[in-house]
């Protein structure tokens, strides 16, 4: 609390009567914790009985949305609570401001608030109530429903996701995605990289056996696949917390896709051991020999897919309403926009070069994995036919033969 000297006032504060002097010491921590976190002066509960009138309240925070502006804080303070820098949070405004409806009356929320408040529930995965009381927003919980409501919406609009997670369309972008990945790593012809993560919901009211995964909670199984840069290229949150890896890649439209581009491009994507070895999808061999060319290929995908590992990890730090114990108290179709709208903000964030990068603790990172399921060895053959297993087997016995005749011409 700042030295507030009362002495400077005709009054003196002990000549006050003590409800008096109670207010006026409370209005003066009101003023030094304006860009605090909480606003003090707006704690009263949403169902308060206060004489103040509903009105009144709304006319307070008002107020306090115009004193607090959060573009003034500390740049690193401000990603730290919004993940984005101010530039690309205005930029986001910009961008969105079209698709939403003019503000009406004096009290109706700006753009820039209504963006602030989600980001920071996308942030934070606090319950909606804190969000509230920040100091610059000061709105109360059920309009913080509200607006997460509207803004995650909005970047699920067509148009914005296929601005931000943008599949390799043509065969300049599919190469440019395949130079990247063997400059990084030395592993040839990868587009990207696939892995799924389970995101924790509640019990959801209908078909809750597609949702309850065999760590025992309600979830959802999101696949996601990333470039070098860690950027998401497609994400896919339809698919409950029973479906396999393997089941949600067979049944997504990206499957087809690479199956005909595989036909005139020598390019594939990079997958565990849970999804079956295809021409377009390259797996590790498990149980090689210490320094044959299977173990040399192995440990090169291995260590090229992490890539996708550790994006997943990054999209979840940044985004901690993704993270397993936090739980997102939405239905499945809203749950799943929300990681749409949290992938989008990912990837404004690689292209933004932003390097604030925050870190989960210790304790998070180890319930987090262990909340995540191990996907079985994929039976070779289980699916699909005899001929395209025989066709990835040559495919991927000729990139081991490739890479290690790169190594011999090396040595």
């Amino acid at each position: 609390m700042s030295n507030y000297d009362f002495r400077n006032h005709s009054i003196k504060a002990s000549h006050l009567p003590l409800k008096l002097n109670c207010l006026i010491l409370f209005w003066v921590l009101n003023i030094t914790m304006c860009d605090e976190l909480i606003s003090f002066d707006f704690l009263e509960s949403d169902d308060s009985s206060d004489e103040e009138g509903p009105r009144h309240q709304m006319v307070k925070r008002r107020k306090i949305r115009q004193e607090c502006d959060p573009f003034s804080i500390e740049d690193r303070e401000f990603i730290k609570r919004y993940r984005l820098t101010k530039d690309l949070v205005r930029n986001l405004c910009d961008e969105l401001k079209p698709h939403m409806s003019v503000p009406k009356k004096s009290t109706d929320l700006s753009v820039e608030t209504k963006v602030l408040v989600a980001l920071s529930f996308y942030a934070t995965g606090s319950y909606q109530r804190p969000i509230g009381d920040i100091g610059s927003h000061s709105i109360s919980q059920p309009t913080v429903s509200v607006v997460i409501k509207e803004i995650t919406a909005l970047l699920n609009l067509p148009q914005i996701r296929a601005k931000y997670i943008k599949w390799p369309q043509s065969s300049s972008e599919r190469r440019a995605n395949v130079v990247k990945f063997y400059n990084k790593f030395g592993m040839p012809g990868v587009l990207g990289c696939i892995d799924c993560t389970h995101v924790a919901i509640i019990r959801p009211q209908e078909h809750e056996e597609r949702y309850y995964c065999r760590k025992q909670y309600h979830s959802l199984n999101v696949q996601l696949i990333s470039n070098a840069d860690m950027e998401i290229i497609s994400v896919d949150a339809s698919h409950g917390g029973a479906s396999h890896d393997s089941f949600i890649w067979e049944s997504h439209p990206l499957k087809p896709y690479m199956e005909i581009i595989n036909r005139n491009e020598s390019v594939w994507l990079l997958g565990d051991s849970g999804y079956a070895l295809r021409r377009y999808m390259m797996t590790p061999i498990v149980n090689t020999s210490p320094g044959s060319p299977e173990a040399s290929y192995t440990y090169l995908h291995t260590k090229t897919r992490n890539i996708v590992e550790r994006t997943i990890g990054l999209l979840k730090a940044r985004f901690r309403c993704l993270l397993v114990h936090r739980v997102l108290h939405y239905s499945p179709i809203v749950a799943a926009s929300i990681v749409n709208a949290c992938t989008v903000l990912h990837n404004i964030c690689v292209r933004g070069n932003v390097v604030e990068i925050p870190e989960l603790s210790e304790e998070e990172l180890v319930y987090e994995a262990s909340m995540q399921q191990s996907q079985p060895h994929h039976a070779q053959g289980a699916t699909g036919s005899a001929r395209e297993l025989r066709d990835g087997l040559a495919a991927r016995s000729a990139l081991v033969t490739r890479l290690s005749a790169s190594r011999s011409s090396r040595q």
